[in-house]
């Protein structure tokens, strides 16, 4: 009978030491596994898709800081400034650019629709804003209940260092009259289908044009201060 008892014990022993190496070797398993998913979600840093359907897109550096957003009308953003938006509507499409800040340097925005009267509206403004401030440089196209201009415009912006933008000193100047941004150039096509390109002075108030109507006359006007023609050249001018 003790041989019999030894033998079982022996096999007891044996049983326990087999199902200490099985636990051992699912344990070390389990974790080689878990390392591996860890590693391969710290390495796998981009993926490829055919077709992303999405509201609104924000494109951020590893701080948080915003760079770029793409954006439906329903949820384009207000106006980011050091990454604090403020209410500023915009009832369009498009996408805004940051600056390394987080505060918004251009954009391209656009609408369209057929209004309830049957006449179609369309826009498209892509700009280039100085720092903190309004834009420097517009391309802008208008489609407005039958009258339309396109063409491109250079302006005189404040310092967004001494003027910040949307602050209480901006407001006031603002009220006073003296504006942050001045169109000085435009070279585009007018709602009357000229072709033109028309200089302003420091006050925004046409200097000279140079105007070509759609049946072909050309000229070059010099305007005084309140807009009216003090010559004008033309091709048949002596």
């Amino acid at each position: 009978m003790s041989i019999e008892i030894e033998a079982l014990q022996a096999q007891i022993a044996h049983l326990k030491r087999s199902q200490r190496r099985l636990t051992l070797a699912c344990t070390g398993a389990g974790l080689l596994t878990m390392a591996a998913l860890m590693m391969g979600a710290t390495s796998q840093r981009s993926a490829s898709f055919d077709v992303i359907d999405a509201q609104r897109l924000n494109i951020k550096e590893p701080d948080g800081t915003i760079r770029l957003a793409i954006s439906n009308r329903t949820l384009f953003p207000g106006a980011i400034i050091r990454n604090e938006e403020q209410e500023h509507p915009r009832p369009m499409a498009g996408m805004l650019f940051f600056n390394d800040e987080g505060t918004e340097n251009g954009g391209l925005i656009y609408n369209g629709a057929l209004g309830k009267d049957g006449k179609g509206s369309s826009g498209l403004s892509l700009t280039f804003d100085r720092y903190q401030q309004d834009q420097q440089m517009q391309l802008l196209g208008v489609d407005d209940a039958g009258k339309h201009f396109a063409g491109l415009t250079f302006s005189d912006v404040a310092d967004g260092v001494d003027r910040p933008f949307f602050s209480d000193r901006d407001e006031l100047l603002h009220r006073e009259g003296i504006p942050a941004i001045t169109e000085r150039v435009f070279l585009g096509k007018s709602d009357s289908r000229d072709a033109m390109l028309t200089l302003r002075d420091g006050q925004g108030k046409p200097r000279l044009e140079m105007i070509v109507t759609p049946s072909g006359h050309a000229s070059l006007r010099f305007l005084d201060e309140s807009g009216k023609a003090t010559r004008q050249i033309s091709a048949d001018s002596q």
